[in-house]
């Protein structure tokens, strides 16, 4: 039996597994799984897991042939989306 699941490719990479495939490093993955900006994740028993056909789907999202392309689907960067009200200030209306 041992020799058939050694046989079964992983399913599942963790975080520092799913970042080596993307080129990405560890925290770059965690930021993106924060802000949700990142591939789809599961959660089992606590761990982080990445299925492989979600990280290659998100990553397909960011293929382009030219820099002329029309960036329809893009990968977006590890940071928080900038909210409606970012221009207000801190200042109150009066």
């Amino acid at each position: 039996m041992a020799d058939t699941a050694a046989q079964i490719p992983p399913r599942y990479l963790r975080t520092q597994e799913a970042a080596r495939f993307l080129g990405l490093s560890e925290r770059t993955l965690e930021k993106h799984r924060t802000y949700g900006t990142g591939p789809t994740y599961r959660k089992l028993g606590g761990r982080v897991v990445y299925g492989l056909d979600d990280l290659q789907t998100w990553a397909d999202r960011g293929t382009v042939t030219s820099t002329s392309d029309p960036r329809g689907g893009i990968v977006a960067p590890a940071k928080r989306a900038a909210s409606p009200d970012a221009g207000a200030g801190a200042r109150g209306v009066r």
